[in-house]
């Protein structure tokens, strides 16, 4: 339950729908473009956050280093005079009783993203809008390719024995785990290049649409990087502060992410940790094991029925309890329908 530089450029237009992540009630999520590559998951090039292993833990992530870190007040960023900033700092001293030096130094390396703005605010539209005639195919397209399928299978091999241990210990069916992981980032290949930390704080005090939802994620990621030792600015994610393999921002972080491998900290950023954080969240909104999620209609006005278009014509999809935790994850039918069909075709190959 999709995000700065977003994992491949898009043009504006196509914004709203490259939008998505474990996120309720908005979502957001950076769509993956194939990749032609037939090798196994690579160590994805823009994690810069280093897996904590088993005792003895890793101290350059810990609160007291940070603090040391940020102590200085010197400024490279954008963010230092602002008051709202300097509001959101006292406000976080005395609720959580965060330091103010230290998110003074922090807040002072805080840099201002133009592209993020730009992507929270596309300019307005000053055409017709684009004809819905086979949205479907072109959103189905860009996750059913051969590609994604056999990444997929190999995903699955490769971190078989987490899989079947998160499927079993949340009552997840297995492919759907596989299936939220590809939609999502490609299967860890796409997970984003931005620092969340800058990009939260832009859209935090330079957006307005939506600046309230995302101060309270940058409370949460504040939180987050506190509770789970790491430096602020070293996670990197989404445009939108969506993060890892399957995209959570900070709150569903928070409340949902688990340390699945038992190292002593959340790394979404790791697949076993990603793989039970997926289950867990299919798992506290309501799935249900071994359970259908949706199959053709013949009725087009029968109940739970969803349309969706096609070049050759409109499909008819009756829908189930499952479908709709799916769109807990992204509230979209089209999301929904590409993650079941790709978990369905991952699953018959697998």
């Amino acid at each position: 339950m999709t995000t700065t530089v977003p994992k491949h450029f898009f043009n504006i237009a196509l914004v709203a729908l490259l939008t998505g992540c474990a996120s309720d009630p908005v979502d957001y999520s950076n769509y993956p473009s194939p990749v032609n590559t037939a090798q196994s998951m690579p160590q994805n090039p823009y994690l810069r956050i280093k897996p904590k292993q088993p005792p003895p833990p890793q101290t350059s992530y810990r609160h007291e280093s940070n603090y040391d870190r940020y102590s200085d007040y010197s400024s490279n960023g954008n963010y230092t005079n602002n008051y709202a900033v300097r509001d959101f700092i006292q406000q976080m001293a005395n609720k959580h009783g965060f330091s103010e030096s230290y998110l003074n130094g922090l807040f002072a390396k805080a840099q201002r993203l133009d592209s993020v703005i730009r992507l929270e605010s596309p300019a307005p539209s000053t055409g017709p809008s684009k004809p819905r005639l086979g949205s479907w195919t072109r959103y189905r397209n860009k996750f059913l390719t051969d590609d994604h399928i056999r990444h997929g299978v190999e995903f699955w091999h490769e971190n078989a024995t987490a899989i079947q241990q998160a499927s079993q210990t949340y009552g997840v069916d297995p492919e759907y785990i596989v299936g939220i992981i590809g939609v999502e980032t490609y299967f860890g290949r796409n997970i984003g290049k931005t620092c969340v930390f800058d990009a939260l704080t832009t859209l935090s005090f330079d957006t307005h649409r939506r600046s309230k939802y995302f101060m309270s994620e940058l409370e949460n990621f504040l939180l987050m990087t506190r509770e789970e030792d790491y430096d602020p600015r070293e996670p990197l994610g989404s445009w939108a502060g969506a993060m890892g393999l399957g995209q959570f921002m900070p709150s569903s972080f928070r409340k949902l992410a688990v340390d699945f491998d038992h190292n002593g900290r959340r790394d979404l950023w790791h697949a076993k940790d990603a793989i039970g954080s997926v289950a867990h969240y299919f798992s506290k909104n309501g799935w249900q094991y071994r359970s259908p999620v949706t199959q053709q209609a013949d009725d087009p006005y029968g109940s739970a029925v969803i349309e969706l278009s096609t070049y050759e014509g409109n499909e008819y999809w009756q829908v189930h309890h499952n479908f709709k935790v799916i769109k807990r994850y992204n509230n979209s039918n089209k999301y929904a329908m590409a993650v079941h069909q790709l978990a369905q075709a991952i699953k018959q190959q697998y």
